[in-house]
């Protein structure tokens, strides 16, 4: 028992206690900001290039259309009432207003450890249920500690987000909508194609495990025992192609927009599928695209339990980035996981009403879009080719005693693999988050520097020895932290040259910097890469974003590392799987070249 005279131990914050002092998203000096550019493209250009972009961005730094811009910038960043600069312009032309398919292009998915304590995949799925419930339950009561990085809060404002959200299609840019957390207490569940509504509540409790459980049964037998139109493909097509047919499932009936309205409001959706993934290439489908049908892709959150228990989840990217995800996804496993879950009684109330079946009236006209969705959906996944790189030589643990960021070896393992495929460095952006601003989100990370590219060529070089080698590595390591660090800070280059392109105003003359070739080409993503990471995962992924590169997506664990490659199957000739030959190579020969180099330098004294 404590004495009386110990200090109280002082109360964790509130999911938004910070919001109020978060600063806002800076807008870097075009001083700070120009130079930064200039290093970046350096690598990607010839000499000649590269002097001939020197000079045009050396000018527009010196001109008055430049100063202008600055200015018009810092004036929209400093208008009272706008908490992000960029906010806006960042939401609708990356996610509202981009109109490929939500799947594969936008979202991202999480693929789980398999729960050996559950080996039912109603079991596992009614776990799954009660541990997100307890993590909305924290939020909606705003205990939900705010993320930290270190001693700094992050910006909580995509929770709003998070749970009874959806996307929904408009034309010419979507938007999202949010419901109460408290009067929408149900669940959607989607089996064989087909949705059904389960309230969690029951008067006024909530469903046990055991109640959850017999729920997901009796959909299973009823959904299975049936066949139905498949509506949610609809949500995986183009997204001006899905406003329209939108309006039209709208049109048809009245009670297709009740069918809407409750899919829509509900704290999220359960995906009952039928398949049995086994390798991880079959998994990591599954939980990026599925079927196409058995999804409604528009919302925020989709739990994802396959009939052999392999379990996922997938993101809809619009209003969240993947850190708060990571955070949900990594409380729920490991509350499932370890057993922590509360899976409240074991005895089954009698009186437990049956699933509601949400069933959508499909005339002809509706059909003919449905099946003109499902075809298109089937071409584009079809067009894709991934292979999923477990690599189990070491992970974090090892990585830190060589001495070096994890992040920053992975990184720089993609560059050397990328360098080993093609004999040239590209342009790669790394995803960097800037939520200690408010409503902050990303800056991109530009991981080629002179630095890496010296790295690369060096380690290529057979007559090099193990101390030059690692000596560039760790050169090209300190560029990329530094770059990294920046990018935090708000600082990156890539958001702020957005800013002063956004705030031309129509008829004006575009600035030289940005009729360049070299600004395209440097904002050319053949490599797309970010890292999420949780013990619990089995890797995450999401696609490419240019036809001619890789999306490549990493989970550094302990004693492992995991690689989503994702690409087309095009005239580009692109392969995923000697990308990840390459990045397995890389990452054995940089661990066995900092080792030599240690063991030639001696014992120290």
């Amino acid at each position: 028992m404590p004495s009386a005279t110990q200090t109280a131990a002082k109360p964790a914050a509130k999911l938004f206690e910070f919001q109020s002092q978060l600063p806002k998203l800076p807008v870097p000096a075009l001083s700070e900001t120009l130079p930064k550019y200039l290093r970046s493209v350096e690598p990607l250009l010839s000499k000649e290039e590269f002097a001939k972009t020197k000079k045009i961005v050396e000018e527009f730094g010196q001109s008055v259309q430049g100063r202008e811009l600055q200015k018009r910038l810092e004036a929209r960043a400093a208008e009272p009432g706008r908490a992000n600069w960029l906010e806006e312009w960042w939401n609708d032309l990356s996610y509202m207003g981009y109109r490929d398919p939500v799947t594969p292009y936008v979202s991202y998915f999480y693929s789980y450890k398999d729960d050996k304590l559950r080996r039912k995949p109603t079991q596992r799925a009614a776990a799954i249920v009660r541990a997100a419930w307890a993590f909305r339950a924290l939020v909606a009561s705003e205990e939900l500690a705010p993320e930290m990085a270190r001693t700094t809060p992050l910006c909580s404002h995509s929770y709003k987000y998070m749970f009874n959200a959806t996307r929904i299609p408009k034309k010419p840019s979507d938007y999202e909508a949010t419901y109460s957390l408290d009067s929408n207490t149900h669940i959607t569940v989607a089996r064989n194609n087909q949705f059904f509504n389960l309230d969690l509540v029951h008067n006024g409790q909530l469903l046990s495990a055991a109640e959850i459980e017999q729920q997901l049964d009796r959909i299973v037998e009823r959904a299975d025992s049936t066949a139905a139109v498949p509506v949610g493909v609809l949500t995986a097509d183009n997204r001006d192609l899905w406003a329209d047919n939108y309006q039209q499932l709208v049109e048809s009936s009245p009670q297709n927009a009740q069918t809407l309205e409750k899919l829509q409001s509900s704290a999220f959706v359960l995906c009952l599928d039928d398949t049995k993934p086994v390798t991880r290439e079959e998994t990591h489908r599954v939980f990026w695209h599925g079927n196409g049908s058995n999804r409604w892709f528009d919302k925020s959150l989709q739990f994802i339990v396959c009939d052999n228990a392999k379990a996922g989840f997938l993101a809809e990217h619009s209003s969240m980035d993947g850190t708060p995800t990571c955070r949900l996804n990594d409380y729920v496993l490991d509350q499932t996981l370890n057993n922590k879950v509360d899976l409240g009684s074991t005895t089954v109330r009698s009186d437990l009403p049956e699933p509601e079946p949400l069933r959508f009236v499909t005339p002809p006209k509706v059909v003919r879009s449905i099946e003109q969705a499902a075809d298109r959906f089937n071409k584009t996944v079809g067009q894709h080719q991934l292979r999923v790189l477990q690599y189990e030589a070491f992970g974090k643990d090892e990585i830190k005693k060589l001495g070096i960021s994890p992040d920053a070896f992975v990184q720089m393992a993609i560059q050397l693999a990328y360098y080993k495929l093609y004999g040239r460095s590209r342009a790669t952006y790394e995803a960097a988050a800037t939520r200690k601003f408010l409503h902050g989100r990303t800056e991109t990370c530009r991981s080629v520097s002179n630095e890496s590219v010296a790295f690369c060529k060096l380690f290529e070089t057979p007559t090099a020895s193990p101390q030059d080698k690692v000596a560039a590595l760790q050169a090209a390591v300190k560029a990329h932290g530094a770059y990294a660090k920046a990018c935090s800070e708000g600082k990156g280059v890539d958001r702020h040259l957005l800013g002063l392109r956004l705030v031309l105003k129509p008829g004006e003359e575009k600035p030289g910097i940005f009729q360049d070739p070299a600004y395209a080409n440097s904002c050319h993503w053949f490599l797309s890469t970010s890292q999420l990471s949780s013990e619990h995962f089995e890797g995450w992924g999401f696609s490419e974003v240019v036809p001619d590169g890789y999306g490549i997506a990493y989970t550094i664990r302990k004693d492992a590392l995991i690689f989503h490659i994702a690409a087309m199957k095009n005239d580009f000739g692109l392969n995923s799987d000697h990308l990840a030959h390459y990045i397995k190579e890389a990452a054995t020969e940089m661990r066995a070249t900092i080792l030599a180099a240690k063991l030639a330098a001696g014992p120290k004294l």
